[in-house]
């Protein structure tokens, strides 16, 4: 599982870790949009954000009970507490990206939460009212800021380095 802040680079590292470990790969931002034919704009503009929080832990839930290739949770989900109670079977990573870099990364896109009159204050507020619940779902955290290739060996390493760590115990 990957968890992150909006920016942080989940389904590009996502898609290059599944690719490199022969398994599959989902993106839950994607499979909301794919089960509601809507996209997480729309949604949390209509619907309200209690809303999407509660459709996102839904698929959440049912992605991490069928699902077993590597996942990217939406930058959000983990502030739901059944989220962050379901992540507890799972090996967690969690791609730390600082603030400068995930905006720089962001800033073009139509994202809901950072529509503000400045949505880099924006982005600093809401990263830093995340980052602890990051570490604390997270086994292992990876910085983010390089190559997503990089990040995809730091993952892969981390996970050897876990394998290895389980035949000497």
């Amino acid at each position: 599982m990957l968890v992150g802040f909006m920016g942080a680079g989940k389904s590009t590292v996502g898609r290059l870790l599944a690719d490199r470990l022969g398994v599959d790969f989902i993106d839950t931002d994607h499979e909301i949009v794919r089960r509601t034919g809507r996209s997480i704009p729309d949604i949390f503009v209509a619907d309200g954000p209690e809303k999407f929080r509660e459709l996102e832990a839904e698929v959440v839930a049912d992605v991490l009970a069928t699902h077993s290739g590597i996942v990217a949770l939406g930058g959000g989900a983990v502030t739901t507490a059944d989220v962050r109670m379901a992540l507890d079977a799972h090996r967690v990573f969690y791609l730390r990206v600082s603030a400068e870099s995930g905006f720089a990364r962001v800033r073009e896109s139509d994202r809901p939460l950072l529509a503000s009159d400045d949505p880099a204050e924006r982005y600093r507020s809401l990263l830093a009212e995340r980052e602890e619940t990051y570490s604390a779902v997270a086994r292992v955290e990876v910085d983010a800021h390089g190559d997503p290739d990089a990040v995809a060996d730091l993952i892969i390493l981390a996970l050897a380095d876990e394998l290895t760590a389980g035949r000497t115990s």
